[in-house]
């Protein structure tokens, strides 16, 4: 299969292009880096990446940013990010989708575990996460052509100790190439609407 990467320099990426890369066709995708570039935050830059790339059989969004600090000090311009990056992101990717995937086709999206599991200073991405999931479960059951739609949803990971490991204290990191086994799952499985949490 082909399968498109966004965001496949990062942790989780890198992780879910070794993941895949032994079985099927690779194109990674970045705002600044990757064979093809895209701003997930912009409807018209995804449908060029897809018309790039042409036809594919999947699609992982391993990308989107969120912002961090009290909820006293936040403005809606600071949530905004949240909702403009990582859900807004993805949800343009699998909008787009709908027109580039092949029949029987696969999203893939990211959450996280403070979709159920809220910490201190992180309501932004509380917040997101869960809206990402509940896209994804009311777009299983309506995507055309028997495309699919999934969301891996991973705690915190081994390599981002050093950076959030003050956030997470009391939680188990996993390492990223066990998280990138649950996009396996979404990829090359044929369940939808799941939330395949690794933690």
């Amino acid at each position: 299969m082909k399968v498109i990467v966004i965001g496949a320099v990062g942790t989780i990426g890198r992780a879910v292009v070794e993941e895949l890369a032994p079985r099927h066709e690779i194109v990674t995708a970045g705002r600044s880096s990757g064979q093809v570039r895209v701003d997930i935050t912009h409807i018209d830059s995804v449908h060029a990446m897809f018309e790039q790339v042409g036809k594919a059989d999947a699609v992982v969004v391993a990308a989107g940013g969120l912002h961090a600090g009290p909820l006293a000090e936040a403005t809606p311009e600071q949530l905004a990010i949240g909702l403009q990056s990582k859900l807004m992101g993805q949800v343009n990717v699998a909008l787009a989708a709908q027109r580039y995937l092949n029949d029987g086709g696969s999203i893939t999206l990211t959450s996280g575990i403070l979709s159920t599991e809220p910490l201190r200073n992180l309501v932004n991405a509380s917040m997101v996460n869960s809206a990402v999931e509940g896209f994804a479960r009311g777009a299983a059951i309506e995507l055309p052509r028997g495309l699919r739609i999934n969301v891996v949803n991973p705690t915190v990971l081994e390599e981002s100790m050093a950076a959030y490991g003050p956030y997470f204290i009391g939680f188990e990191p996993v390492p990223a190439k066990r998280v990138a086994k649950a996009y396996s799952r979404s990829v090359d499985g044929l369940q939808t609407g799941q939330i395949y949490k690794v933690w």
